[in-house]
């Protein structure tokens, strides 16, 4: 997590900071329905790999948008949610969803 004097001045350049890549918005809608398993986020995002799911999850556990919550049984089991702070990103994934919705559309009636 970048302290208060590495943050960009601009509160947008912030947001892109925390969310800016190709794939925490997706991890983000999906946590969004609930606590998930490591295996059921990759299986719901097309084309991630382990590798970069973890990388991305534990830079989003870092900078306090994702808790990582480890039972102690057998087998092991992690399971990951959005902190309270990273359930108010809900209205950039909203209007996110909505603006590709509207492109699919228009899109859509260029090409009939």
């Amino acid at each position: 997590m970048l302290n208060k004097d590495e943050l960009p001045e601009c509160p947008v350049a912030t947001t892109i900071y925390l969310i800016g890549n190709k794939w925490k918005p997706l991890i983000i809608r999906d946590l969004l329905k609930g606590t998930q398993r490591f295996k059921s986020l990759q299986y719901g995002i097309e084309g991630i790999s382990a590798k970069v799911l973890t990388e991305n999850l534990r830079q989003m556990e870092e900078d306090g948008l994702v808790k990582r919550e480890i039972f102690a049984e057998i087998p092991l089991r992690v399971e990951y949610s959005l902190t309270t702070l990273g359930q108010s990103i809900q209205p950039i994934i909203a209007a996110l969803a909505e603006f590709g919705t509207e492109y699919k559309n228009q899109v859509k009636t260029r090409e009939e």
